[in-house]
């Protein structure tokens, strides 16, 4: 029976190996690193997407152990086109085996992962691969989610999102997720692997609901903050709105963050007619010598108020940035609307305001207008100047998916020329966030993310497990080609 043990051995590997998929692995020419979201499509329209270390694996009956020529596309990134125009390349795939394809990056952010959805490490499981996410396939049950805040909280970070899609409906929960994550130091992920939440969970370990109201309508939380109340007991604050639509409010207030429910409590309602006076967009707690107050920004810091938990629940107390017209100066006061971009561009055009005076207004490096949608501001260490990271409304490759970058001596600018960092074509990358908590090397490389969907692009295809998704940047700030964006 002997000689029958290396016969029964090889036929038990050579099945082993015909039922391992064949891995492409694609990697940033400049880094090495895997690169997320690259498309490969066969001849006949079978489509692949690489997972968050750059891999694919490719299993088709059929298919294995021949050449098949894969066309390769990714946002930002590239390969030279071949004599007929097109952009791929042809592998052989045998059962087991791998192989590597070096894309050129074509925009200083580099993609670094997809930090929710399902299968975030999919393929490099499939592979057999050791993945650095503790839950690669699926956490919580959530398979999308819209829109980032994120505020520190008890040693921790907490961290909220819209509208979240569920395995068991779309948009399953209306009512915010939250999670809570910790610093490399503390037991968290590098954040070139991602970022392990914490979901909180109700008792089917599905993200919960985290602003529960009992009327109908999505809520969502914007302008989350931490202050710390006269006992010294750190709070997180919040606006909410209950929605009828994307654009109707039907009520909105204040609410307050209940570790022993891990919910959202309201704490305070407020009349519709007030349409600014409570925490907005990204909050940043600046803190000088006279004064120390959180601004409210998305991207430019044109509301505020003083950083204690009395002034925050007090609408009265909150200030707004406007145009003085008779000094044609700007100045903090409380009973206008804070100034937009738009209505300082308005101001310009009609000779109201020289040009040089103004604030808000973005240019490319070729002196035409850049209009941003939202985004976040923070202090760079490395930069020696606030630096803003926004998404610009009606780019050139897609209406909300350019993100740029640019630079202030002052909070409230003006603001140098602004420079490209990443592209979305046909697609949009809403609301991203700078999360100075993940910088790295005093502020030189730094970290951002948005949410990335096919909504407002007219895009009728979705990239699987990718859309309505966060997605992870990194951006070297000595980059050369940010150079016409670095103030002196």
């Amino acid at each position: 029976m002997r000689p029958l043990l290396p016969s029964l051995l090889a036929l038990l590997l050579s099945h082993t190996l015909a039922a391992a998929p064949f891995g492409i692995h694609i990697v940033d020419a400049a880094t090495g690193r895997g690169i997320p979201m690259v498309t490969l499509n066969t001849v006949n329209d079978i489509s692949l997407v690489t997972d968050s270390a750059g891999w694919a694996a490719f299993d088709e009956p059929g298919l294995m152990a021949q050449p098949i020529y894969f066309h390769i596309s990714s946002p930002g990134y590239e390969k030279p086109k071949d004599g007929f125009g097109y952009t791929g390349q042809t592998l052989t795939t045998h059962p087991g085996q791998t192989a590597r394809i070096a894309l050129q990056r074509l925009l200083p952010a580099e993609r670094l992962c997809r930090l929710s959805g399902q299968g975030i490490y999919r393929d490099s499981h499939l592979l057999g691969r050791a993945t650095p996410h503790p839950r690669p396939l699926l956490d919580s049950k959530v398979f999308g989610l819209d829109s980032v805040q994120v505020t520190p909280f008890q040693n921790s970070f907490l961290w909220i999102w819209g509208d979240t899609n569920l395995p068991a409906y779309p948009l399953g929960n209306f009512h915010a997720t939250g999670a809570l994550s910790h610093l490399p130091v503390h037991g968290g992920l590098h954040p070139a692997h991602g970022i392990a939440f914490d979901y909180f969970t109700s008792k089917n370990q599905q993200a919960k609901p985290m602003a529960p109201l009992p009327d109908p309508g999505p809520v969502w939380l914007f302008g989350l903050l931490t202050v710390t109340d006269t006992h010294g007991e750190e709070l997180v604050i919040t606006h909410f709105t209950r929605q009828k639509s994307l654009t109707e409010v039907l009520e909105h207030g204040l609410m307050k963050f209940d570790p022993t429910s891990k919910t959202f409590l309201k704490i305070l309602d407020l009349p519709l007619t007030n349409t600014w006076q409570y925490p907005r967009a990204h909050a940043l707690r600046v803190t000088e010598a006279n004064s120390d107050h959180f601004y409210f920004c998305d991207p430019f810091p044109t509301t505020r108020v003083p950083a204690n938990l009395d002034a925050i629940l007090d609408p009265s107390s909150y200030e707004a940035l406007t145009l003085d017209p008779k000094t044609n100066s700007y100045i903090w006061q409380k009973s206008q609307p804070p100034i937009t971009q738009k209505a300082e561009t308005d101001l310009i055009k009609s000779g109201k305001l020289p040009s040089q005076s103004a604030r808000l207004q973005l240019r490319d490096p070729d002196g035409n207008p850049v209009i941003a949608h939202g985004g976040t501001l923070q202090w760079n260490p490395h930069r020696q100047r606030w630096i803003t990271l926004f998404v610009q409304h009606g780019g050139k490759n897609s209406f909300l998916g350019e993100v740029w970058y640019a630079e202030s001596r002052h909070l409230t600018g003006p603001w140098g020329t602004a420079v490209q960092i990443a592209t979305h074509p046909n697609y949009s990358f809403y609301n991203p966030a700078h999360h100075p908590f993940l910088d790295q090397q005093n502020g030189r490389l730094i970290h951002f993310e948005g949410t990335l969907t096919r909504t407002f692009s007219g895009n009728p295809s979705p990239i699987p497990r990718y859309d309505y998704n966060q997605l992870l940047y990194r951006l070297d700030l000595d980059d050369p080609r940010l150079k016409p964006a670095h103030l002196p």
